[in-house]
């Protein structure tokens, strides 16, 4: 094999796939060919030309499994073994790396967003990105790092059982965090534009509560809350004026959290936010701890990973799906691509 195959996204609105040159493992770096690529809402984004942080052209992909090729001597890892892919590569040393906050290291660098990724046949990793995937599916394994992004958003609310939690935007980072708040103990209750999304998201939860966005959304939230709102909502939609109005869901005391992340400036109204003395978290990535909790919860059997899994196609099939998923995702939750 003197070269690999790999899906380049060129430019927002192109993707080509390329032949590429292998990678070659540095000190201390294991390599892996890649055998499952979860298309996220990012890698859309990308291929739109929306995500803030982003240089063209760019090699997508970070919801990743993979087999052991290459291992250095005295590593855990062995050729054959399945690993899932932490996709964040981070220094260390920073002030949130020394506090454990290594989901929002100061130079942290995300495989295809601030640097290639992995939709390619072949990666090379430090071992500190690796996760043994054993008791897992290739499939189930490039699911953990988008569910962890929802169970470190939970974990991060400082949620407790018996909470009322609303989860606005019902992608898959969205029904992920819907599905960590419910095993958190909270009573939870979904929110999205579109009735058809709506509808497969609660089919796909087993969450029968859910609130369409609309002039009725309001009166429907007090319903709900017994007039109290929400303890703690969670904005994953990744739209600014989807953000801006979901916070009035949040009850006095309770929380507010930015899940998604947008590309513009946001606006809240101060009076409002110190009137009910709301706590306003930011949630980026996830720590090794995230990918913990998703994966024993997929072992216990508590997420349900073959209803999320919609839709698939090979590696060179990629650059004609995947426009195709971007704009038209009713009845798509997460999408995958095989190597």
């Amino acid at each position: 094999m003197n070269g690999m195959r790999a899906v380049v996204c060129r430019k927002p609105g192109e993707l080509a796939l390329e032949e590429r040159p292998l990678p070659t493992p540095g000190a201390g770096e294991i390599l892996l060919a890649i055998r499952r690529i979860g298309i996220c809402g990012t890698d859309y984004h990308i291929y739109d030309g929306l995500h803030p942080y982003l240089e063209y052209p760019r090699i997508m992909g970070h919801e990743l499994s993979g087999e052991v090729l290459e291992a250095p001597k005295g590593s855990r890892y062995r050729p054959g073994d399945e690993v899932i892919v932490i996709p964040y590569l981070v220094c260390g040393t920073c002030v949130a790396c020394r506090r454990g906050k290594t989901n929002c290291c100061t130079t942290l660098k995300c495989l295809g967003v601030h640097c290639d990724g992995g939709m390619t046949e072949r990666i090379a990793l430090p071992e500190a990105n690796l996760y043994p995937a054993e008791g897992l599916t290739l499939e189930q394994a490039a699911m953990v790092e988008f569910l962890a992004i929802g169970a470190h958003a939970v974990r991060r609310s400082r949620i407790v059982p018996g909470d009322r939690a609303l989860v606005v935007g019902m992608g898959p980072i969205g029904i992920g965090t819907a599905l960590f708040a419910r095993l958190a103990g909270a009573e939870v209750t979904l929110m999205e534009r579109e009735p058809a999304i709506a509808d497969l998201a609660s089919r796909v939860t087993g969450i029968a509560s859910k609130i369409l966005v609309g002039p009725k959304a309001a009166e429907e939230a007090r319903t709900v809350t017994a007039g109290d709102n929400f303890n703690v909502v969670f904005d994953a939609t990744g739209n600014p004026k989807a953000m801006e109005a979901s916070v009035d869901f949040t009850a006095s005391g309770g929380a507010f959290v930015m899940v998604g992340v947008v590309k513009d400036r946001l606006s809240f109204s101060d009076p409002e936010l110190h009137r009910r003395e709301l706590t306003l978290y930011a949630s980026r990535n996830a720590t090794r701890e995230d990918f913990d909790t998703v994966v024993a919860a997929m072992r216990a059997g508590h997420i349900p990973t073959a209803a999320m899994a919609s839709a698939t196609c090979a590696l060179d099939d990629l650059p004609t799906a995947l426009p195709g998923w971007a704009h038209n995702r009713v009845g798509v939750i997460k999408a995958m691509a095989r190597v």
